[in-house]
């Protein structure tokens, strides 16, 4: 037996520091997941964020000193950059406790999840956000850094152009990254491999053709990404 063609690539994230790669097995995400102070989220706890899922292959690694050239994909009639630090499980399992939960998160890297706004007539009320979300190329990352390495909560920055846009904190987040994969975990079984972005800062700003985006959490990584038209 053969196969007819090569399978696709295994989606893999580089390790900080180490030759080890991370496999990435499953991309979810989470919307709505910031507050744009404390007392806003202290007012939303128990919240539970939209939960989405991305395809694996969109997944792009991108060095530290490099910058990523991502083509404005077709029939797009806004694009969002969404920051955003990336939970990475090294275990999972279904109905997670809260506990169990953080104990899953083998590392943190940080990414963007590029978020295509349609026209009303390309998208219906209802639809699904598949294509707004699954996009060629679309989740541009930093390499992994294992969790005893990282302090978290931490600051979460976006510059377009070299000017600030979002100056936030990871701790402004409605939902915990160990909460969420409590709820996603009601819903799937969580496994190694799975990664979650968990949301990005209030007041994402739009991105055009030739912008520079780069994003930052403090002692965690750095990604930077500029919009290229397709034709580059």
């Amino acid at each position: 037996m053969a196969f007819l063609f090569a399978p696709p690539a295994q989606a893999v994230i580089p390790v900080r520091g180490t030759s080890d790669l991370f496999p990435v097995r499953r991309v979810y995400g989470a919307a709505k997941n910031y507050a744009a102070d404390a007392a806003a989220r202290d007012a939303k706890k128990g919240f539970n964020p939209p939960i989405f899922l991305k395809a694996p292959d969109g997944i792009v690694p991108v060095q530290d000193g490099t910058t990523y050239r991502w083509p404005m994909p077709p029939h797009t009639a806004k694009m969002v950059p969404e920051f955003e630090l990336v939970a990475c499980l090294g275990r999972g399992g279904r109905n997670l406790t809260l506990e169990r939960a953080q104990e899953c998160i083998w590392g943190w890297c940080v990414g963007y999840d590029f978020t295509r706004r349609l026209a009303p007539k390309d998208r219906p009320d209802g639809a699904p956000w598949d294509l707004m979300k699954t996009l060629d190329g679309g989740a541009p990352v930093s390499a992994v850094c294992p969790a005893q390495r990282t302090k978290l909560p931490s600051a979460i920055r976006l510059y377009r152009n070299h000017e600030l846009m979002q100056d936030s904190s990871t701790d402004l987040m409605i939902a915990s990254p160990a909460e969420l994969l409590v709820q996603i975990s009601r819903y799937w079984e969580l496994q190694a491999g799975d990664i979650v972005f968990t949301g990005a800062p209030v007041n994402v700003p739009d991105a055009e053709i030739g912008d520079l985006f780069e994003g930052h959490v403090e002692g965690v990584g750095s990604v930077k990404v500029q919009i290229v038209s397709v034709n580059c």
